[in-house]
C-alpha cells in the first residue's frame, strides 16, 4: 500500500473528535496523489456530511457554477481536484446555530501530511479561516487580490462562497468584475492540460 493510500485510509477511519462533537464523525476524502488542483476550505457542511461529497451545498453551487464556471464532471474528477479542508468532518453547530470552527487538531494531524503527498500544480485556499492557517500574518483582502505562493506553487485565495459571505462580496465588487475572471482563466488553462 502506498503512503498516499495509507493516509487516505487513516483519514476515512478517523474518529478522534467523536467525544468532542457528540455524534459520529464522517470524514470526507476526495482526490488522488496526482490531482492538478489542491483546494482547501474550512470544514464540510452538514449537507456534505450527509452526502459524503464535498461542496454539495449552496456554497458549492456558487463556487462551481458561478465562480469557476465548470461542470460537476470537471469538479469531481479526482485527476482535477483534490478537495480537502482544515477539518475533514462536519464539526456540528454552536449554541447560536452557526457551524462550529474546525478543530485545530485535524489540521495538525492530517493536512500537513496530505500536502506532502499530492503532486499538484496549484493550491486554492477558500475562506479567511483557511487563509489564516497558511498565511498567518497576511491581510486577507491582499491575499485574495494577488497570486500567492505556498510550497513553491501558485496559490489562489478565495473568499468563502457561502451565502453568509454576501457582504464581503458586495464590499469588494472587483472580486466578481475582475479577480474571479483572472482565476477562472488560470483554472481553464490547468484543466485543459
Amino acid at each position: 500500500m502506498s503512503e498516499f493510500e495509507k493516509i487516505k485510509n487513516e483519514i476515512l477511519n478517523c474518529s478522534f473528535c467523536e467525544e468532542k462533537f457528540g455524534f459520529t464523525p464522517h470524514p470526507i476524502f476526495w482526490g488522488q496523489h496526482n490531482s492538478k488542483i489542491v483546494q482547501i476550505s474550512q470544514a464540510p457542511s452538514n449537507n456534505v456530511h450527509l452526502s459524503n461529497k464535498p461542496f454539495t451545498d449552496m456554497s458549492g453551487r456558487t463556487l462551481k457554477y458561478e465562480w469557476y464556471k465548470i461542470s460537476d464532471e470537471e469538479f469531481y474528477d479526482t485527476s482535477n481536484f483534490y478537495i480537502s479542508a482544515l477539518a475533514h468532518c462536519y464539526p456540528g453547530k454552536d449554541k447560536n446555530g452557526n457551524d462550529k470552527a474546525p478543530p485545530k487538531c485535524c489540521y495538525e494531524k492530517w493536512i500537513k501530511k496530505e500536502l506532502k503527498l499530492v503532486n499538484n500544480e496549484i493550491y486554492i485556499i477558500i475562506g479567511a479561516k483557511a487563509a489564516k492557517m497558511f498565511f498567518p500574518n497576511k491581510d486577507f483582502e491582499e491575499l485574495v487580490f494577488r497570486n500567492n505562493v505556498l510550497n513553491e506553487k501558485l496559490t489562489i485565495v478565495l473568499p468563502h462562497p457561502s451565502p453568509l459571505n454576501k457582504k464581503w462580496i458586495k464590499d469588494h465588487p472587483k472580486f466578481i468584475s475582475e479577480r474571479i475572471i483572472e482565476i477562472r482563466n488560470i483554472l481553464k488553462e490547468i484543466l485543459k492540460d
